[in-house]
């Protein structure tokens, strides 16, 4: 990412496709029916600077959806109304360039853990053979943390996606995100493991039903694909910061958090 802007640039990308498709330091956590996930092992001259909270990647092998249906299933909003069961609200903020913008995403969590929230931003590459989303959480002037949903954090996350044939493609997710509060981290590590294989299956059999949805939606209207369509307003990424996992005041922000996780638990 360059000095000037908060923006990834070419060298982000690389590096996140990199890891999408790199096996060292990977260790295999689960390897059944066309699914594959993976935790990163880091270095061992890394030392005590190891992160607590893991660097998951899923791999899902597709062999009826395309990887630009699968591309469009992420981008579109309006769809994930239909298929995201865990989806509190979710909506795009502002643009930041033709190939970025910044948006807001909450979840519904188990009782008596707290509902999260994140506020993102997204940025896309698309080539002639693959497709990439990376997010980070950044903080927003007018979106802080509320009182009554905890504000997770996105670290890393995104999407790599490669079609291997017409109606076909390998389709990969990364992430390191921490959900604050008072979560032990082994149980986020473990629960992690489980989770991202479900969500991989829940936009897959999402992808497969995209097209018949998109045929009555708009079918045409793909800003994603077309900046022009875009009709968000603009918004100067400097008046962002990316939310750091371990910045002091996320420290106070979570201590405040395990006092209202605690609570609920009551």
């Amino acid at each position: 990412m360059s000095v000037s802007s908060i923006l990834p640039d070419e060298a982000v990308f690389a590096d996140f496709r990199n890891q999408c498709l790199s096996t060292d330091n990977w260790i295999s956590k689960y390897d059944k029916s066309e699914m594959e996930v993976w935790v990163e092992h880091p270095p061992a001259n890394r030392g005590n600077h190891e992160p607590k909270i893991h660097k998951i990647k899923c791999k899902m092998t597709i062999k009826d959806v395309s990887a630009a249906t699968m591309y469009d299933v992420l981008h579109d909003g309006q769809y994930r109304k239909k298929w995201d069961p865990a989806m509190l609200d979710s909506f795009d903020i502002a643009r930041l360039s033709a190939n970025a913008d910044v948006g807001y995403y909450s979840w519904l969590c188990p009782k008596p853990i707290k509902n999260r929230d994140v506020v993102t931003l997204r940025s896309w590459q698309v080539t002639d053979d693959e497709y990439i989303i990376v997010n980070f959480s950044v903080k927003h002037p007018k979106y802080p943390p509320r009182s009554d949903i905890v504000r997770a954090i996105s670290i890393l996350t995104g999407y790599f996606i490669k079609p291997t044939g017409p109606n076909s493609c390998t389709f990969i997710y990364l992430s390191q995100a921490d959900p604050k509060g008072s979560l032990p981290k082994w149980v986020v590590n473990k629960a992690s493991q489980v989770l991202a294989p479900r969500v991989m299956k829940c936009v897959h059999k999402a992808g497969q039903n995209y097209p018949e949805w998109k045929q009555q939606n708009s079918p045409d209207q793909k800003p994603w694909l077309y900046p022009e369509q875009n009709t968000l307003a603009m918004m100067d990424p400097a008046e962002l910061l990316i939310q750091r996992a371990d910045s002091l005041e996320n420290v106070d922000e979570c201590s405040k958090v395990d006092a209202q996780d605690s609570e609920d638990s009551s």
